[in-house]
């Protein structure tokens, strides 16, 4: 058995806790809605960045490259500083909502290399720019730029001209559950001399300043420990660190960094006028390394922060590495030909020297063996380079996120009352959430909170790897201190009652299939327990998002942000609502989905075969709805046009078709679902019951199919019948629509010189093809749903059209692209949507990556051009990525499309 496999398996039995360290700090904690507790719910404004090196933080901490616990008591990261900056460069900067022309943007580049799932190794790398860092040019060249201008980013800035920067990487490896190596290595790619000051960094979640638990943890330096550099070896200091969740440990410091100690407390003075609580603050470590200030650190060296400063000067090329410990093996010092750190209980075993490089290459090595098995055979070594660092990346987007909202709302005991109109402002109605878990973000700069049907995307690549993580993220969403008592599903911290598409069933279902093909046995006890809690949020769904109680569906914005005319989560500026073709559609899949789990779950408990009944007939009901309202309705089929829309439905009664060709018509296509005759036949009850609705309900053929196999009758359950399939799909697959060299887009390019206008009221609505950037604000304008191509509808698309050839085979070919005369089978469809999706971040016969586009640096200069980002979506056109650039959440989907398709270059 792999090491790594092995560890998993001792974390799943609980023998050894290898996930109680792990990188869950957030990259930025500032400017989050948690730590805001302003009148008017202005979350940037209330905790800005520059507010963030000198105020104490209620809910979580952020650092660059760092580690913590599992309840982020204990937190590591780095901070450097270049002689230049203005201030100790601790986190990473960016534009926040209202300064971006686009929203929110990170102006840095830092990069996840690798990890392991129990993080027992992990490497990562930040590049620092040797001139001054450009905090005030980049916020404002960039409030000068409207929507339709690109973003002014770092490179734009000549902070990395000539290559006058530093690559600093940053290695865990784990000896142990609960002893750590850290591995920094700091290189200059400059042309001349450079100084770098460089602080590993440790400090403690302040828990005690709120009036709730007035313990206060402490960390020392240990003189006793230090070892000067007279005796030929690089030397050592230490750091005590002493927590009653943790007892006590070391962090140990080779060479004679100066130990600077500080408090985690806010600088009142400085913010705010007001008087300091302690001697010390948050800033005092800056304050000394950048104003050189020594009355803002304690020199008795003692605290709740501390750092082990290296000021290191690098030559040209020149590289120096670091070698930290953070451990709780308690060290002494044992005399061989010179002094070292050893284990106290093995004396002969030491801490910073010869076992320290050979456990990390070691950790490395086991690295290499387990990610050997995702990656189809024949692949290339660029394309197990994309697929390691998708995997990376997500595993590092893990975060302690906390917040329990009953607490945010009233105030803390020792903090001032907050406003009143926070009584009945955001998440008001959410007192019954308290989060205090390690969750996948979907970015843990531009994204630092979890989004409830990203995460579900999050679960499938993660499968792959550590089932039991994926397994514990949907558990986690279902718990009562997550989900609303009424059975919704929290949306994210922003509006925790926003409505997002139901994928939990399809991702505990998809969750549940792929760890009986990774480990060879199925977690039934798993899948029972969210079925029961899905039946909940279902009923959610039935009871509130069905105005009418005719089975079509409105849910708002769903995810999709701005790809409707109007804002799909306000009041229309007609009144009256939208009947949404997704929400309907989104709810025919979900009845598929829990109608597939209730089969599953009948295999050994006939009670489940009822439930089952009842989700084939919900189903049903759905699909006549969709495709034929009667006399008195207007469906969501336009029959003329062989696609599907909204409906506006006006308060006189009218209804009118919204026709954007959107991803909104290609949605239906995603409720399919096949089932074979052995299922059927077991459960006799559930055969008998779905024989006597087909036939007491002729209209039910039109979405349910049978074909002969060898194994007996197939049975096929979709929205859309084979005519509407064959129709849409000559949309989704012409590459002068949907189909673009990357993808599918969201909106159809025949938007880009027919864009969809309705006036309402003397105001235009208009709704173009945008392949980039949005040109809306709506939803902050930080995302595009007009014409970009994003992963996870993509994903599903290409499932459903494997699912649609499992019945029809090749009974049923399309032309590919559309107009090219050339057939293939939806397999084959699927397979090639899947190559232009992984093709987007591989390496072209000319060398250049899709994802990059026009950035030269990262396209040809070696020390970046293997460097991968994931971003949040892709322009439509031309594949380059735009949005977050840390989104591997629902972007690492390429890890597994990867796995299945290969590269297909």
């Amino acid at each position: 058995m792999n090491a790594e496999v092995k560890r998993l398996e001792e974390s799943r039995k609980r023998k050894v806790h290898w996930k109680r360290w792990g990188p869950y700090l957030s990259e930025r904690q500032w400017g989050t809605v948690r730590e805001d507790y302003s009148p008017y719910g202005t979350a940037w404004e209330f905790f800005p960045h520059d507010h963030a090196r000198s105020r104490a933080y209620r809910w979580g901490e952020d650092g660059i490259m760092g580690i913590s616990d599992r309840h982020q008591l204990v937190c590591f990261a780095l901070a450097f500083w270049n002689g230049r900056d203005p201030i100790l460069k601790e986190r990473l900067f960016g534009l926040t909502g209202n300064e971006g022309n686009h929203g929110e943007d990170v102006k840095e580049y830092y990069f996840y290399l690798d990890s392991t799932p129990t993080h027992s190794y992990m490497k990562a790398l930040y590049k620092y720019p040797q001139v001054e860092f450009p905090y005030g040019k980049l916020v404002e060249e960039n409030r000068q730029r409207n929507r339709s201008d690109f973003e002014y980013e770092l490179l734009d800035t000549g902070a990395f001209d000539e290559n006058r920067y530093f690559d600093v990487f940053t290695e865990y490896a784990k000896a142990s559950a609960e002893d750590i190596l850290i591995k920094i290595t700091a290189t200059n790619r400059g042309p001349a001399e450079a100084d770098l000051s460089l602080l590993p960094t440790i400090w403690f979640r302040n828990t005690w300043s709120w009036g709730l638990d007035a313990y206060r943890p402490t960390l020392r330096a240990i003189q006793q420990l230090s070892i000067p550099k007279e005796y030929g070896i690089p030397g050592s200091g230490a750091i005590e660190v002493e927590h009653k969740a943790h007892g006590q440990r070391w962090l140990l410091c080779e060479g004679e960094p100066e130990l600077l100690f500080t408090e985690n407390e806010t600088n009142a003075r400085k913010l705010f006028g007001g008087e300091n609580r302690t001697s010390y603050v948050k800033d005092g470590i800056n304050d000394y390394v950048v104003h050189g200030n020594r009355d803002a650190i304690n020199l008795e060296k003692t605290g709740t922060k501390a750092s082990a400063l290296y000021r290191l000067r690098l030559a040209p090329g020149a590289s120096a590495t670091l070698r930290l410990r953070l451990t709780n093996q308690e060290p002494k010092i044992a005399r061989m030909s010179a002094p070292r750190l050893v284990i106290a209980g093995a004396p002969q075993t030491e801490l910073l020297g010869q076992n320290f490089d050979s456990i990390l290459a070691l950790r490395r090595t086991e690295a290499d063996e387990f990610y050997a098995k995702p990656a189809p055979k024949g692949l290339s070594k660029d394309a197990k380079n994309v697929q390691r660092q998708a995997f990376a990346g997500l595993l590092w987007s893990k975060q302690f996120y906390h917040l329990d909202v009953r607490t945010w709302l009233d105030g803390d005991p020792a903090g001032p009352p907050p406003p009143e109109g926070r009584k009945k402002g955001r998440n008001h109605e959410w007192s019954n959430l308290y989060n205090a878990d390690v969750i996948s973000m979907p970015d843990k700069w531009e994204y630092p909170w979890y989004a409830a049907w990203d995460l579900a995307f999050h679960c499938i690549p993660l499968a792959q790897i550590d089932p039991d993580f994926a397994k514990e993220q949907l558990t986690l969403l279902f718990r009562e201190w997550y989900m609303h008592p009424n059975g919704q599903l929290p949306a994210y911290e922003w509006a925790f009652g926003d409505v997002n598409p139901p994928v939990h069933a399809w991702a505990a279902w998809r969750v549940y299939k792929i760890e009986r093909r990774v480990r060879g046995t199925a977690d039934r006890a798993f899948l029972e327990s969210a079925f029961h809690k899905l039946l909940l949020n279902f009923t959610w769904w039935v009871n509130r998002k069905d105005a009418e109680g005719m089975n079509i569906f409105q849910g708002g914005f769903l995810g999709l942000d701005n790809i409707g005319v109007f804002d799909r989560s306000a009041p229309l500026p007609t009144g009256g609502f939208l009947e949404q073709s997704d929400g309907t559609s989104w709810m025919g899949m979900y009845c598929l989905n829990m109608l597939a789990i209730a089969l599953e779950l009948a295999r050994e408990n006939p009670a489940y075969d009822n439930v089952a009944s009842k989700f084939f007939e919900h189903f049903v009901h759905i699909a006549q709805a969709m495709n034929d309202r009667g006399p008195g309705g207007i469906e969501l089929w336009d029959n003329h046009d062989g696609f599907y829309y909204d409906v506006l439905h006006l308060p006189n009664g009218d209804r009118h078709y919204l026709k954007v060709r959107s991803l909104v018509g290609l949605i239906p296509l995603l409720a399919v679902e096949t089932f074979e005759q052995d299922v059927v036949d077991r459960l006799p009850g559930f055969k008998r019951r779905m024989q006597w609705f087909i036939d007491n309900h002729p209209d039910v053929r039109a979405h349910f199919e049978t074909s002969q196999t060898a194994k007996g009758l197939r049975g096929l359950l979709s929205l859309v019948d084979r005519g509407q399939l064959e129709r849409v799909l000559r949309y989704l697959l012409d590459e002068s629509e949907f189909l673009s060299p990357h993808g599918v887009r969201a909106i159809s390019m025949f938007h880009k010189d027919n864009p969809y206008v309705l006036h309402v009221n003397g105001t235009e609505h208009r709704v173009d093809y945008e392949p980039a950037e949005s040109r809306t604000a709506l939803f902050g304008g930080n995302s595009n749903w007009r014409g970009p191509v994003w992963f996870p509808i993509n994903f599903l698309l290409i499932e459903a059209l494997q699912k649609f050839h499992h019945f029809y085979g090749d009974t049923l070919t399309v032309e590919l692209p559309s107009g090219s005369g050339r057939q293939a089978s939806l397999w084959q469809a699927a397979a090639e949507l899947s190559r232009r999706l992984t093709r987007i971040f591989l390496r072209s016969d000319d060398g250049h990556r899709p994802v990059y586009g026009g950035l030269e640096k990262f396209q040809n200069d070696p020390y970046w051009r293997d460097l991968i980002y994931f971003h949040e979506y892709f322009h439509g056109d031309n594949g380059a990525g735009i949005g977050a650039s840390h989104q591997t959440g629902w972007t690492g989907l390429v890890a597994k499309l990867i796995e299945q398709s290969g590269e297909g270059m």
